[in-house]
């Protein structure tokens, strides 16, 4: 959808197993504006996206052109599903040595030769005494085949992939803004659910479980004997009208499809809090099954915790006619936002 046309704008593309979801924002003052978005319809699209190159290519033109956006230079997400994160602590290492130190710690909690990963890493958090020499280092490590495979979609559609990140970053970026308590965010993808926990903007726990919309649709699909485009578009129905009725109630096959997911949350929720002392404060939903009909409200009472749905246009400005719309597509636009949002805040 484009909205108007814009010159130094920033550009952020989620390419994810069956859909391609892209955000431009521009700089405003000492903040963002929308410029555009756009996303594919997922029901129309053949799982495996990112396995034709070609494909994804075209696909990714193409929303870019219907959603208005000419700019050809973009920030894009690995998914986190795929890529391995860790945080280190290291003693009595000095700066020159930092390098070599991160490189033999990977080797202990990388499970894949180091040779097939692309290793990044970043200081969090520097000893408060100069005489601690525990240094803790966020260490982030992705497969070279995956990232060969975003530069080439990138090559092959013409544009200009300015840098990868890690989809949790983009999620941190724009659901969480400064926000520096604890909290839990659960992105509901097209194949797989997310749980992040993020402590002081870092992400410090994360995990993945093999269901997500896809699976809801499909399960909705045998269950009403519909074509899975009529199951998707019920689905989406049903979420869309339990915005203006809390007390709409979650269909059973929607609650026995996602209990791992739930199942997952609540183990990530013990496991944390037992080992770091720590009490996660809210879970923030996201994702395009993050709008499952009463899904935030089921959770918050199965959870006894706050369940809230992300707003990552809390921070950008819009036309104000755009916001009920806005509302809908937020939850499956929170990474695009957040890639286009790295450039400016």
């Amino acid at each position: 959808m484009g909205l108007f046309s814009s010159v130094d704008s920033y550009l952020g593309v989620d390419i994810g197993s069956s859909g391609i979801k892209v955000v431009e924002l521009k700089k405003e003052g000492r903040g963002a504006k929308l410029v555009s978005y756009g996303f594919s319809e997922n029901s129309k699209i053949k799982p495996g996206l990112m396995d034709d190159v070609s494909y994804a290519a075209q696909l990714l033109n193409k929303v870019c052109n219907d959603a208005g956006i000419h700019n050809k230079a973009a920030v894009a997400a690995l998914p986190t599903y795929a890529v391995f994160s860790s945080i280190l602590s290291l003693s009595n290492v000095a700066n020159k040595d930092m390098a070599s130190a991160v490189h033999w710690e990977a080797k202990k909690v990388i499970p894949l030769p180091l040779e097939e990963m692309i290793l990044d890493w970043k200081v969090i958090e520097e000893p408060e005494k100069k005489d601690n020499k525990n240094i803790k280092v966020l260490l982030t490590g992705a497969p070279k085949t995956l990232v060969k495979k975003y530069v080439e979609i990138f090559k092959v559609a013409q544009m200009n992939l300015l840098s990868l990140e890690t989809e949790t970053f983009s999620l941190i970026r724009s659901l969480m803004g400064h926000d520096k308590s604890t909290v839990m965010i659960v992105e509901i993808g097209d194949s797989t659910s997310d749980i992040t926990i993020a402590d002081n903007g870092i992400p410090s726990f994360s995990r993945s479980v093999e269901v997500g919309g896809l699976t809801i649709t499909q399960e909705i699909s045998e269950k009403g004997s519909m074509e899975l485009e009529m199951a998707e578009q019920f689905k989406y129905d049903l979420g869309i009208s339990s915005i203006k009725n809390e007390d709409a109630t979650i269909p059973k096959v929607i609650e026995d499809v996602i209990s791992p997911v739930v199942n997952e949350i609540k183990y990530a929720i013990n496991l944390y809090q037992n080992k770091d002392n720590k009490k996660v404060e809210k879970i923030i939903l996201s994702g395009g099954g993050a709008l499952l009909v009463n899904l935030s409200n089921y959770l918050s009472k199965v959870l006894d915790i706050k369940v809230i749905i992300g707003d990552p246009w809390d921070r950008i400005s819009y036309q104000e006619e755009l916001k009920p719309l806005l509302g809908e597509v937020g939850p499956k636009l929170a990474v695009a936002a957040g890639l286009a949002l790295r450039s400016i805040y």
